[in-house]
Order: structure tokens, then C-alpha cells, then sequence
């Protein structure tokens, strides 16, 4: 039953690239005069028993469905494989001359070639299409937290501004935001913000910090300390003499309600604490992150804001410190508050987290606030597996971190639809995706070849199989994304420069116009065998890597049972 939920989740998305594939060298060689012999979507005999398959003839060409549904294949007449011995066995009695490949000018054989990779990079450009006019969930523009101590904490923006511009480029959707200020160059930042219906122009110094790549490189950003998700009213209590802390107030505290308010974010917090009437303010506090925690009320003066009552937002407070992990061998433990890392605040654990996965593995100097006193450690982080996309065995990553774990996570930001059903609106845009995934992956492939990427990295059918099955569990947005990516991973691929590849025909077609005539068949099929051959390895390479985490659970088991 599991293997079939993966088989329905798979074929047919291999299925509809490969189709995709070989119906652009089919179009185009029909429309060039080229008779099509056969079109097979998946390799080997044609699906079905007996007389019973998914074959049939129509107007001199056979089409089939075959078992094996990694690739497919488009034979044209004159075509030469790996493994022909004679041309002529392959050569309808009624067929004419001019329906032979080898027929066709250069330029058509090229067009032939490039039709196949052109429909596999076309197409995301149809699924983004069809995904902007569905609506795609994205968070909006609007802030859901100032980082303490942060350039844009400096500057007095709030939770709930919403960002309307950064550098004069106008913003929709928090991607955009964050894109724009971690791209910016060098100096000042300008932002134009909404607040409360009215529209005002904030100038800022651009600060950076250390981050990840997407190759898992470290790269400077610009940062200003902004976040679309918002901070949870858990409270920090750094000072033991502070006003909150005499109340009775403690780090991991969680307001529930400020009087009669009901309150879940630091933001709405904050503001119902300084609105509240009287000297004194009620506040209901839950002692803990658990659902069933328990509850007290606690009377705190009403100072008209939080900074005088000597509270903050817990950013990072520790709620488990990993056994044998830097945290524990430092001295943090469970409920300790963490203000600052290398004498910078911690105004977010995203920050948090980017500066320990950045750090290269120096050591960190954290300053921690425990029962009212303020400390200090050194902490190295060290490398540490952890699941890598879908949690799929074998694609684990390694990434360094010191161990703990944060109390309570972030709250979503304000969320929106991004909906486009202008066709004249939708196309530049899913054409601007398309192009910057096809970037990204030629970025990928630049390093693999400058080994700057493992060849690890490197994977087949069984790891496309696994996540078809887990993007399908997610959703089918997340499923037609990964079927985006992959159908640039076909074209792309199918472009390198490899003989039986499209993009080794393309080389032999673009020699053959140069030179004014055709290459040798026993040159041809040298190079077709070459080119079999590192395909081979190269394949070979795929499945090992696809198969090695398993490998490793099966020996693990087997040892275990023996």
C-alpha cells in the first residue's frame, strides 16, 4: 500500500515531464517534415500481456506506454542509437527522402533538438500561471516584529507598520521586503511605511549580519532587525529588582489576558498594557508555553510601557539543553533568557540561529540572564546531522549548532493571496520565476563543478519518487513547485554537453552546420557510445546516493537483529 501511495504520487508527474519532453522534439519534427517512428513515454515493452497494450499505430508512427517510466524517447526516421547495427531495418518501405532526419538543414536539426528542454522550461512558466491565478498564500508586507536594539527599533518602526517601498521599489509581499533589504547595497535605507492610514517616508542606516546561502555558504546581508512573524507575549524578566520582577513576574511567563483583554502577540501586549486604566494593571499569566499550564493573576504597576516595568520580549529562552551538545558543556540550562551573542542583542532566534550556522565554527561569547543575575559564556558550535528537505532518509544535512531548543516559537505574520488572473500581468511574472529558478540551478551546477558542492548532492529516481510522495503530503502547491523544479532540473540537465543527451546533439548539429556536412556514422557512433557511457556513471552515481541512507538503515538493522 506504501509503495503504491509513492507510485500515485510519481508517475504521474514523471509522466507529464516526459510527455512534455518528447512531445517538443515531436512537434517540431513533424512540423519539419521528419517521420516520427515511434514515441514512448517510459522505456521497455509497451505496458499490458498478451495482446492487450497501451500501443497503437497512427499515420506511420507507433506509440506506446512502456513499463519503465524514468525517460522516454522519440525515434525519428534516419536516427541512429546506441546499439543499431544497420539503418535499413529501420526504414519504412513507403518512406521518401525527404522525410529522413538527415535530410534537414542544420537549423531545423537544432530547432528538433531544443524543442525537447525549451517544453521542459516552458512549462513552469504554464504552472505558475495556473498558480497565480489560483492564488498563492503568501505573507504580506506588514511588520510583526522589531528586533531590539535594531536599526529600524532605532528609527521607530512598529509591529503592524506595513512596508510599502524599500529604495523606491514598491512591495507587496514580505519576500519581497526581505529580498530588497538583504540585497540592499551599502548605506542608508529608505522605507516608505503605512501606520494607522497614513503614509510616511523613514530613512535608516543599513546594518548587515553573516547568514547561509542556499548552498550552505556564508554571505553578508543587509539587516535592519524586521520580521513578518510576530513575537508571542512570552516575557523575558532580566532584572531581579525590576518593578515586573517584584510583582512577580519571571522569565516564561505567558499573558494570556491584560484585564479583560485577551491578548496573543507581544504587540497586542504591549498595546493593551499601555492603554490600561488606572495605576494598577491586572494581567493573567500562564507559567509556561503548555496548553494545560498553570495559571495566577499578577498586579503590576502601570508604568506605560514595558521597558519601565523591566520586561521583554523572550526571544530565545531556553527550553532544552541537548545532552553532550557546547550549550551543556557551557553551563545554559532550561529557563535561562539569552540577550546577546558576540555583544550584539538577540532580538530573534532566526538572527540567533544564522549567526551560530554562519560562524564557521569559532566560538561565540552569550550573554545570559539567570535568576535576576547576567552572564557570560564561550560556546564553539560543532556539526550536527539534522533532516534535510521532507525529512527524507539520506538527504540529511549538516549544519553547525550549539543545542538548545527556543521555549515557543514565532506566530505567522498577516497572511494574504497573491492572485493574478490577467493573463498580460501573470506571464512576465511566472516568466521572472521561471528565470530566477533557472538561475539558482545553474548557480548549483557551477559549484558542483568547481566541487564547491559535494557530488553527494547528486540524486535519481528513487529521491524523486520519495519527493513527489512528501510534496503531495504537503499539499498540491507544494506538489506543483517540486514539479517546477525538477521539469528545470530535466531541461537543464538535458542541455549539458553530454553525446546522448539533447545538448550533446545539439553540439554534433551546430559542428555539422560549421563544416557544411555530416559527421561519419562510425564517428557518431563513437561518440554516442562515450556519451552512453558517462550517463551510465553518472546514473550510477545517482542511484548510490539515492540508496546510501538506506543502505546504511538496512546494515544498522541487520546488525541490531544479529
Amino acid at each position: 500500500m506504501i509503495l503504491f501511495d509513492y507510485l500515485f504520487a510519481a508517475i504521474p508527474m514523471l509522466g507529464l515531464l516526459i510527455f512534455v519532453h518528447e512531445l517538443g522534439h515531436f512537434l517540431v519534427a513533424k512540423a519539419c517534415g521528419v517521420r516520427v517512428l515511434k514515441f514512448s513515454i517510459g522505456f521497455g515493452s509497451a505496458i499490458g500481456f498478451g495482446d492487450r497494450r497501451l500501443r497503437w499505430e497512427r499515420n506511420g508512427t507507433e506509440y506506446v506506454i512502456a513499463w519503465i517510466p524514468f525517460g522516454g524517447f522519440v525515434r525519428m526516421l534516419g536516427e541512429q542509437m546506441v546499439g543499431d547495427e544497420t539503418e535499413s531495418s529501420l526504414v519504412p518501405s513507403d518512406a521518401r527522402p525527404d522525410e529522413f532526419l538527415e535530410s534537414k538543414p542544420s537549423w531545423q536539426k537544432i530547432a528538433i533538438t531544443l524543442a525537447g528542454p525549451a517544453m521542459n522550461l516552458g512549462l513552469p512558466i504554464l504552472i505558475f500561471m495556473i498558480l497565480l491565478w489560483a492564488g498563492i498564500p503568501k505573507t504580506s508586507s506588514v511588520v510583526g516584529m522589531v528586533e531590539r536594539d535594531s536599526p529600524a527599533a532605532a528609527a521607530g518602526l512598529l509591529a503592524g507598520d506595513q512596508i510599502l517601498a524599500v529604495n523606491g521599489q514598491p512591495v507587496h509581499w514580505w519576500v519581497e521586503v526581505r529580498r530588497a533589504i538583504e540585497d540592499a547595497g551599502p548605506g542608508d535605507l529608505d522605507l516608505r511605511v503605512a501606520r494607522d492610514g497614513e503614509e510616511f517616508g523613514l530613512e535608516l542606516p543599513l546594518g548587515s549580519r553573516e547568514a547561509l546561502d542556499e548552498f550552505g555558504e556564508v554571505e553578508a546581508i543587509g539587516w535592519v532587525g524586521l520580521d513578518s512573524r510576530r513575537l508571542p507575549a512570552l516575557l523575558g524578566v532580566p532584572g531581579a529588582d525590576s518593578p515586573g520582577a517584584q510583582a512577580g513576574l519571571r522569565s516564561g511567563d505567558r499573558v494570556l489576558t491584560v484585564g479583560e483583554t485577551e491578548v496573543e502577540d507581544w504587540e497586542e501586549f504591549r498595546s493593551a498594557f499601555q492603554s490600561a486604566p488606572g495605576s494598577q494593571v491586572d494581567l493573567r499569566i500562564a507559567a509556561g508555553v503548555e496548553p494545560d499550564a498553570p495559571e495566577r493573576w499578577v498586579t503590576v504597576p502601570a508604568l506605560g510601557d514595558l521597558s519601565s516595568l523591566g520586561v521583554i520580549s523572550a526571544t530565545i529562552l531556553v527550553s532544552q539543553v541537548q545532552e553532550g551538545m557546547p550549550a551543556e558543556a557551557a553551563g545554559l540550562a532550561a529557563g535561562d533568557l539569552i540577550l546577546e551573542v558576540n555583544d550584539r542583542p538577540a532580538g530573534s532566534f532566526r538572527t540567533f540561529a544564522d549567526t551560530v550556522r554562519a560562524s564557521g565554527g569559532s566560538s561565540l561569547t552569550i550573554a545570559f540572564a539567570r535568576e535576576g543575575e547576567v552572564r557570560r559564556v564561550e560556546i564553539t558550535p560543532v556539526l550536527r546531522e539534522v533532516p534535510g528537505p521532507f525529512g527524507i532518509d539520506g538527504m540529511q544535512e549538516e549544519v553547525l549548532q550549539v543545542g538548545i531548543a527556543h521555549a515557543m516559537a514565532t506566530l505567522p505574520g498577516q497572511q494574504g493571496l497573491d492572485r493574478v488572473r490577467n493573463p498580460l500581468v501573470a506571464f512576465p511574472r511566472a516568466l521572472t520565476l521561471t528565470g530566477e529558478n533557472i538561475a539558482l540551478l545553474l548557480r548549483g551546477l557551477s559549484k558542483l563543478v568547481t566541487l564547491e558542492v559535494s557530488a553527494d548532492q547528486i540524486r535519481g529516481p528513487i529521491t524523486i519518487v520519495q519527493i513527489a510522495r512528501k510534496s503531495l503530503d504537503v499539499g498540491w502547491q507544494a506538489y506543483l513547485s517540486m514539479m517546477i523544479f525538477i521539469s528545470i532540473n530535466l531541461g537543464v540537465l538535458n542541455l549539458l554537453p553530454i553525446p546522448i543527451l539533447d545538448g550533446g546533439q545539439l553540439v554534433i548539429h551546430v559542428i555539422e552546420g560549421v563544416k557544411r556536412s555530416p559527421i561519419s556514422f562510425r564517428t557518431r557512433e563513437y561518440v554516442q557510445q562515450l556519451g552512453f557511457m558517462l550517463l551510465l556513471m553518472l546514473m550510477g552515481l545517482a542511484f548510490w546516493n539515492d540508496l546510501s541512507g538506506q543502505w546504511t538503515k538496512f546494515i544498522e538493522w541487520l546488525t541490531t537483529e544479529l
